[in-house]
Order: C-alpha cells, then structure tokens, then sequence
C-alpha cells in the first residue's frame, strides 16, 4: 500500500513555479507571440517560399523552442522566488526576441516601420541580461544551501545517489567518498551505526511510521556530528559515517557519542506512541587497498554480531 501511494504521487503533475506572483505565466506569453503575429500579417508583406533561409528559420526557431523548454523545466524544478522570476524573465525575453527573428524570415516589413529591429536588437539582451543577474543570486542561493547540506555532502554533490527518505547520500555516494580518501591516501575511519527493534516498529507500525523515525535519527546524528565528517545512509536502518583525518581515539569517541544521542531519542509516533531504541555501533580504520564496497560489506558483518 506504501508503494502503491509513492507511485500515485510520482504521477501526479508538479505543480508549476509562479513568477511574479502569476502562476499562468505561459498564458501571458503567449498574448504578446499572438500580437506579434498578427502585427507581422498586418503590416508586412510575406515572402516568396524561395526568398526563406531554412538555416535561419531552424536556428532562430529552434532557440526559442529550447527557451521555451528552458523555461518550462525551470518553473518545473524550482519554488518561486526572486532567483526563478529573474531567470524565468530572461527566457521569456529571449524566447519573445527569437520569435520576432523567425516572423521576419516570412514576412517583410516596410522600411518606415522600425519597432521589428528594435524588438529584436533589445529583447535578445534584455533576457541575457536578466539571466545574469539570476544566475548571480542563483550563486548565493546555492552558497546558503551548500551550508545547509554540510555533513550531508562533501567535495562533490550527486542527486541520483540521493536517499529519498533522509536525504543522505546513499550507499553508492559514500563508496565513492570512500575511493576519493583513497586516492588522496589520508587515513581515516568508518563507523556504521544501527537502530535495535528497527524491524519490529515497521512490522508493527508500518512502513510510514519507520520512515519517521528514520529521519529523525538522521536529524539528530546531523545535530551531532562533527563539520568535516559525512553521514549516509547505508541501507534500511544503518547509518554510516565517513571521518576523514580521524585517528583511532577520536573515532572511537565519535562513535560512543553518536550511539549515546541515539540512544537518547524518544521518537513520538502518529498514534501517540514513544519509541526508544538502542543504537548499535561498529567503526574500523579505513583501508587503502580495500575496495570500498568490501569495507563497508565488513563492517555491516561486524554491526551485526555486535547488534545480536
């Protein structure tokens, strides 16, 4: 039933980003276009079919295709704000300035009419213009979200090895960092740390109720952890964390204080119910001639003696 709803959520349309406050921004687009044509039927004269540069028509009509695009996927991947609205501006401006260039290759326009070369020597600008000033406070937007997902990511950032549930990298993007220290040949050390009981909160208070739960140990861990190290989810209720740099002693203080904030964690279900589990821990120095997978594989084996 779990998945059954995930699914009918993923086909559910995204709801589209407004800009300036409109949410039928297309709509609007769409009465200068149709304004514009029909100023170019009304006023100009249309060419002859050999008189059309085929290389011009795709070009400038298959750039304001891709604006068009563009745009859609922007409003489609992003809430609304002052970053969207300047970038969504912009793409308008550029789409508008590509569809005057496509409308002149078929019709001509008397000389005495001059607003065709204005709309197309400033629309064209006006959306570079806007794109930048977006893309400068799409920059400091994306500095403020990399501080919030210190401890969640490091040197490099990866959606599809993204946890859907704690939005963690998962077990992939932690091999990955693993390798990384390796090449850098920097000691370190690997902990893994599980919930005791976990299986016994999803069989009896389903799948929703542990998917709670699981992000709140991750908050909590997130809260505990130290700036340089990264935590992951590693599979179902185990977390594993990354330590760079650290020695044995500071590993193993790090692993006795993250399992002593779990431990501490009275999760409060929808029903009411309080939920407090023992955490279990494992840590091991990382290996430089170890494939990550196999590290990782060695010390799951070993949270699960420890865990029994």
């Amino acid at each position: 039933m779990h998945s059954l709803t995930l699914a009918l959520k993923a086909l559910r349309p995204a709801p589209l980003a407004p800009v300036l406050g409109l949410t039928h921004i297309a709509h609007l687009l769409a009465l200068p276009m149709a304004a514009l044509l029909w100023a170019f039927a009304s006023f100009g004269e249309p060419k002859p079919l050999l008189q059309w540069r085929w290389v011009d028509i795709a070009g400038e009509g298959g750039m304001g295709v891709m604006a068009a695009i563009w745009l859609f996927q922007l409003r489609l991947s992003r809430p609304g704000g002052r970053v969207t609205d300047l970038l969504c501006l912009g793409l308008a401006a550029m789409m508008l300035g590509q569809w005057v260039d496509v409308l002149d290759e078929f019709w001509h326009l008397p000389k005495a009419i001059y607003w065709d070369n204005w709309l197309e020597s400033s629309l064209n600008p006006l959306g570079a213009l806007l794109l930048t000033l977006g893309l400068h406070h799409w920059r400091l937007e994306q500095r403020a979200l990399t501080e919030q997902l210190l401890k969640r990511e490091r040197l490099f950032r990866e959606h599809r090895s993204m946890d859907g549930i704690t939005q963690l990298g998962d077990a992939a993007y932690l091999q990955a960092q693993i390798a990384l220290e390796q090449r850098m040949q920097r000691p370190g050390a690997l902990l893994m740390l599980s919930l005791d009981g976990f299986d016994t909160v999803t069989r009896e208070l389903g799948l929703a109720e542990s998917d709670r739960l699981l992000q709140a140990a991750s908050h909590l861990l997130l809260l505990n952890l130290h700036p340089e190290h990264l935590l992951c989810r590693f599979a179902a209720d185990r977390f594993c964390v990354l330590m760079p740099g650290a020695d044995s002693d500071g590993a193993r203080l790090q692993a006795e204080h993250l399992q002593q904030a779990l431990n501490g964690l009275a999760h409060h279900s929808r029903g009411g119910q309080r939920l407090q589990l023992r955490a279990s821990r494992a840590w091991a120095p990382l290996d430089a001639s170890q494939p990550p997978e196999q590290q990782l594989l060695s010390l799951n084996a070993r949270l699960m003696r420890t865990a029994r």
